[in-house]
């Protein structure tokens, strides 16, 4: 079936796609012809979706998934996944009395947050993502879902190419002996260790629900970077800033010079409030797209 989603405009999709290129987990998702595609799972289900862009405000969701029932939640998750309701005009104003903010905003005014798809899998990519490169990162992440993961299985309709497995699931990695895939074992527990406090609590990715960020940090192996993060791309705080980001910093120091320290980058964000999360994704958008 095939669903369009309106936003209200502009909507960078080039830095969009850039951004989910660059991480896609090989067998899990993939980007061809100007569309980003995907596995998933729902409920003990499987399928798969495409989106790419429609009209100039709305992208085309294209979603092969054998539960019609479970159609609304998939939507509000795509929804929060490519940031489809941000209110740019107001986060825009707010961000650009910094004249930094104003320039890189003007080169660049539809940039939006990328989300997850879900929250385990998103938190899972934080931590594989420690103090590694992205490319490090996602090469492991392969790894995980291709041992780990469940395959698609026969497609629903029309094969998707590049597709072939769904994100493993909490009990599955709860119980595994993740460092054998290639990391330090205290980086392996932690992942186990989150995947278990998801069994224990369902509600730990839940956007919106109060005291998300500091349940993340009583987690072993969580840090506030790491924690930001996912409150940025998971609970959708448009105020979550993973300060002493190498990314960030590195985007003040090509824009203005530096030194740059991680307390100046904090003490630089307060006048961004309450939207520092998306001026760390113009920050971070400047860094791989230079004007």
């Amino acid at each position: 079936m095939k669903v369009l989603l309106a936003y209200q405009p502009p909507y960078d999709w080039p830095a969009m796609l850039d951004f989910l290129s660059a991480r896609a987990i090989a067998g899990l998702e993939t980007v061809a012809d100007g569309a980003y595609l995907r596995g998933i799972e729902l409920n003990g289900r499987h399928g798969t979706f495409s989106i790419r862009p429609a009209t100039s405000d709305a992208l085309e969701l294209t979603l092969d998934f054998p539960d019609p029932n479970a159609v609304p939640e998939i939507v509000e998750r795509v929804r929060r996944m490519f940031d489809l309701d941000a209110d740019l005009a107001t986060i825009h104003r707010h961000l650009a009395v910094d004249p930094l903010m104003a320039r890189l905003i003007a080169q660049r005014p539809g940039l939006r947050v990328p989300g997850a798809w879900d929250g385990l899998e998103l938190a899972i990519r934080a931590v594989l993502g420690q103090q590694i490169t992205v490319v490090a990162a996602i090469r492991l992440a392969g790894k995980l879902v291709a041992q780990y993961g469940t395959p698609l299985g026969t497609p629903l309709g029309r094969p998707l190419p590049g597709l072939s497995h769904v994100f493993p699931t909490a009990d599955v990695l709860a119980g595994a002996d993740l460092a054998a895939l290639g990391m330090p074992k205290s980086r392996g527990r932690t992942l186990s260790g989150v995947a278990q406090a998801l069994l224990d609590d369902p509600r730990l990715f839940e956007p919106g629900r109060e005291g998300g960020v500091a349940r993340l940090l009583e987690l072993h192996g969580i840090g506030d970077w790491t924690a930001q993060y996912i409150a940025l791309r998971q609970f959708r705080e448009m105020d979550g800033f993973p300060n002493g980001d190498v990314g960030l910093i590195n985007a003040l120091v090509a824009l203005e010079g530096g030194p740059v320290t991680a307390r100046q980058l904090l003490l630089r964000g307060e006048a961004w409030r309450p939207y520092r999360g998306y001026a760390a994704q113009v920050l971070w958008t400047s860094l791989s797209r230079p004007d």
